[in-house]
């Protein structure tokens, strides 16, 4: 038999050489590049412009992250979880109106029984019961893992972690209105001070603001020269040029430093990049929560207009009644101040005002919940006492 020809030159394993033709099959293929999400901006013509989206009004916007500050001591807790159960109940916070839904609020600072305890001290406040505040969610994870983002060294990138995995379902699932955040230095496991690592771990929160139309509060505290200084800062500067508004709340001081009152506070507004910055609302601490301080002269504009929003919530919560169109107290499609706010009886007064006249009504006993509907099946609603 006539041996197969063999070229000398031929190598029975060749080498792992790169550029050789072998190795680049070898070689996993690249992936596609990233396509961009280019819109024609001539395409937005005719378009309706969307409105800005507020929580609070000039102060937290919708779908981004507001950063709020405060000294350890100060209260900035109790604050966040005054606006998460006013958020829940559709009341309104120190002073001003927020938008009304579900919450998540988690704190890695303060166990259950203290978040409880505030609970309590808000809903004496505001005139309601635990069973009123629907779809307020509380986690504490005192003591406990809460890091949300760690930098990887590997990828150079901040990751989600599991918790924060958790997080996003649960957003995706109950679609809440509010997440509050407490605290930053918890939260995030890397270094603060450079500022691509910042930026990524606020870029991971604002994903989840911005995909599902939610405001998100981060609570951090101030550097020592943030605090010095006014700033409200801590530490790296990327956090306060990462969050598109950004709220300090501290403690009232005279020149020399000294506290006239040690209840006062005053929350300010010190980034603002859909607002104008500087607007603060000045609060003082009674009886466990912040209440407004703004106005609180005898003004008889106020007292009549709270006078007119009590009458004309009695005269529209009679009329209901005889329309057999039954209103609630707690937050629902029946929630009395919605429904009433929403009648063209009401005369213009807010949903806000009607929830602070329910709230005196059911203080003085003038008006009460009821139940009513045949035995197998009992509902309640509101009437006078």
């Amino acid at each position: 038999m006539m041996e197969q020809y063999r070229p000398a030159n031929l190598v029975e394993n060749p080498p792992d050489l790169p550029g050789e033709w072998w190795r680049n099959e070898r070689e996993p293929s690249k992936p596609p590049p990233r396509k961009l999400p280019i819109v024609d901006a001539a395409s937005l013509a005719g378009r309706e412009i969307p409105p800005r989206l507020w929580h609070v009004q000039g102060m937290i916007p919708v779908g981004t992250v507001t950063l709020l500050g405060g000294d350890g001591g100060t209260g900035k807790s109790l604050l966040a979880e005054q606006l998460a159960a006013a958020t829940a109940l559709g009341t309104t916070w120190i002073g001003r109106e927020v938008r009304q839904g579900p919450v998540l609020f988690l704190t890695a600072e303060d166990d259950l029984d203290e978040v409880h305890r505030r609970l309590d001290a808000i809903l004496a406040e505001t005139g309601t019961a635990f069973e009123d505040v629907v779809g307020l969610n509380l986690v504490s994870l005192a003591g406990e893992d809460a890091v949300l983002g760690a930098f990887d060294a590997r990828s150079n990138i901040v990751k989600p972690t599991a918790l924060l995995e958790a997080i996003r379902e649960h957003v995706r699932v109950h679609s809440p209105a509010l997440v509050v955040l407490d605290t930053l230095s918890d939260l995030f496991a890397g270094d603060e001070n450079q500022r691509t690592q910042a930026r990524q771990f606020v870029g991971l929160l604002r994903g989840l603001a911005v995909q599902h139309k939610l405001a998100l509060v981060l609570l951090a505290h101030p550097s020592l020269s943030g605090m010095s200084s006014g700033s409200g800062l801590s530490g790296s500067t990327a956090w306060n040029n990462s969050v598109r508004s950004r709220l300090y709340f501290e403690r009232v001081k005279g020149d020399d430093g000294s506290e006239p009152d040690p209840d006062a506070r005053v929350l300010r507004l010190l980034k603002a990049n859909y607002g104008q910055t500087g607007s603060e609302i000045r609060v003082r601490w009674q009886a466990g929560v912040f209440v407004s301080t703004e106005g609180r002269a005898s003004s008889f504009s106020a007292m009549a207009a709270k006078d007119r929003a009590d009458q004309v919530f009695l005269e529209l919560l009679d009329a209901h009644e005889a329309e057999r169109r039954p209103v609630s107290h707690t937050p629902s499609v029946t929630y009395a101040p919605a429904v009433f706010a929403r009648d063209p009886r009401a005369g213009g007064i807010s949903k806000a005002a009607f929830t602070s006249a329910m709230n005196r009504l059911f203080a003085t006993k003038t008006i009460q919940v009821v139940e009513y509907g045949p035995p197998s099946r009992r509902y309640r609603k509101l009437a006078r006492a």
